[in-house]
């Protein structure tokens, strides 16, 4: 029965919320699975100095969220303590975003340090836009269900973004660029960049924080120790290396199985837009999926099938289209359930926390979160760079049977089995679905009186 206390949220508003996604991903995803493709093929570096910058540059930005989550605790505005952060955030965001791509002609000598300088950058203004958008979930609403809802809403328009970008990018490069590459790429990543500002304002003017949770103390300390203690958060810190390092070496690896592999670089859009409608349709069907069970025990499963579909890829002739199209498509459907589970649980961890400590320190908890995911992300995108170079990738030209060969290790074998043991990790997952009725119970009785919205 809906609770007259907290009523439900409207659908508009999940969309609204879901909006900052769409934004997010317009740069995230162009840099899994172009990022380093486009340091190698188009601005010229070699892949293990890309594999280099990026492990630094990635491992330096997800040492700083922390920092970022714990000073949005700390915000206090008439727009709540995370939504300013997608006001004020969005336009340098887009700058960054366009600058990073836009290749100017610079010596050679001097590209290496381009990179890294608007590469770090990049990284650090996503940061400081995405971890109080993932925070803001979690005072949005005070029901774990509702929350689950949020989240399946928000990735299904994560996805669909996604989806957009992966089918259209490499058209819309060609189209743009005439034959050239680089112009392609820059006027691309302009039209990105541009969609982005407008739907994290749109996100910004159409959600509202409801969750007045006691102000963050002063003591970081504390809340780091607390943290500690929470062994929902250690499990799921552990879980965002290995599920982050298997996502970031397969969409690192997939552009270079396609082109030096399979030999069909024109079939990556294809393949990639068959694949994500199905990871779309996996997650709108999210509350489907729970009918199977508990949401732990859902995932579990999740994780070991994709990982078990993924490894299949390497047993599959790379030319027999049809054969690898098939795997992608279930291996996608099977995964899109996925990160929607995944985000509530940093959501009823916040609970949790608040519930045990007295203090809910949900921009720590959710850039923690961020922190564990990145620096997992980094390193697989590092392994991916520096295994190119390690079995004789070269740019550009027909590769020897050992690089081919190690191109397909980082589209099948190694990413397959870190999801394998995402699933596994998240076996050792305390929070029950029992666990979180009680405390959400509980919490709600601790509360004087319900919260209402904050000023738009």
């Amino acid at each position: 029965m809906p609770n007259p206390i907290n009523p439900p949220l409207t659908f508009k508003e999940k969309v609204a919320y879901g909006l900052g996604d769409s934004a997010s991903n317009f740069l995230y995803q162009f840099l899994s699975f172009f990022g380093l493709n486009y340091y190698t093929d188009i601005f010229g570096l070699g892949p293990a100095e890309v594999g280099t910058m990026i492990l630094m540059a990635r491992m330096l930005d997800a040492v700083v969220d922390p920092m970022i989550g714990i000073t949005a605790d700390r915000t206090q505005t008439r727009w709540g303590k995370f939504r300013p952060y997608l006001l004020w955030g969005a336009l340098p965001y887009g700058i960054i975003g366009y600058v990073t791509f836009m290749n100017p002609a610079i010596p050679a000598g001097g590209k290496l340090l381009y990179a890294y300088v608007t590469y770090s950058l990049t990284w650090f203004v996503y940061s400081a836009i995405n971890i109080p958008y993932s925070a803001l979930m979690g005072v949005m609403s005070p029901s774990s269900a509702e929350r689950k809802s949020i989240s399946s809403v928000r990735f299904t328009c994560a996805f669909i973004a996604t989806f957009f970008i992966i089918t259209y990018l490499v058209p819309l490069k060609n189209w743009l660029g005439h034959g050239n590459d680089a112009e392609g790429i820059r006027w691309t990543i302009l039209l990105f960049s541009g969609a982005s500002v407008i739907l994290f304002w749109l996100c910004f003017a159409g959600t509202r924080e409801r969750v007045a949770s006691p102000r963050a103390g002063t003591k970081l300390l504390t809340e780091l120790r607390d943290l500690s203690r929470n062994p929902s958060w250690i499990v799921l810190f552990v879980l965002g290396l290995v599920l982050l390092s298997s996502i970031a070496t397969r969409n690192a690896a997939m552009v270079y199985y396609f082109k030096y592999v399979a030999g069909a670089e024109s079939k990556f859009s294809l393949f990639t837009g068959w694949g994500f409608g199905a990871f779309i349709l996996g997650s709108a069907l999210t509350k489907y999926f729970l009918r199977l069970g508990e949401s732990r025990n859902v995932l579990v499963g999740l994780y070991i099938v994709v990982g078990a579909l993924q490894t299949a890829f390497y047993f599959v002739d790379p030319h027999h289209f049809a054969a690898i199209q098939a795997l992608n498509i279930a291996s996608n459907f099977f995964a899109g359930p996925q990160p929607a589970l995944l985000w509530a649980m940093y959501s009823d961890c916040a609970a949790f926390g608040e519930w045990k400590f007295g203090r809910r320190s949900t921009g720590l908890v959710f850039s923690s979160a961020v922190f564990s995911q990145k620096a997992g992300a980094a390193f697989g995108g590092a392994i991916a760079g520096w295994l190119l170079a390690y079995f004789g990738f070269v740019a550009n030209r027909p590769q020897t049977p050992a690089a081919a060969h190690g191109i397909l290790l980082l589209f099948t074998i190694i990413p397959g089995a870190l999801a394998i043991l995402s699933g596994v990790l998240v076996l050792l997952y305390p929070l029950r679905d029992e666990v979180m009725n009680a405390v959400e119970r509980d919490l709600e009785q601790r509360a004087p009186a319900p919260a209402g919205s904050s000023p738009g």
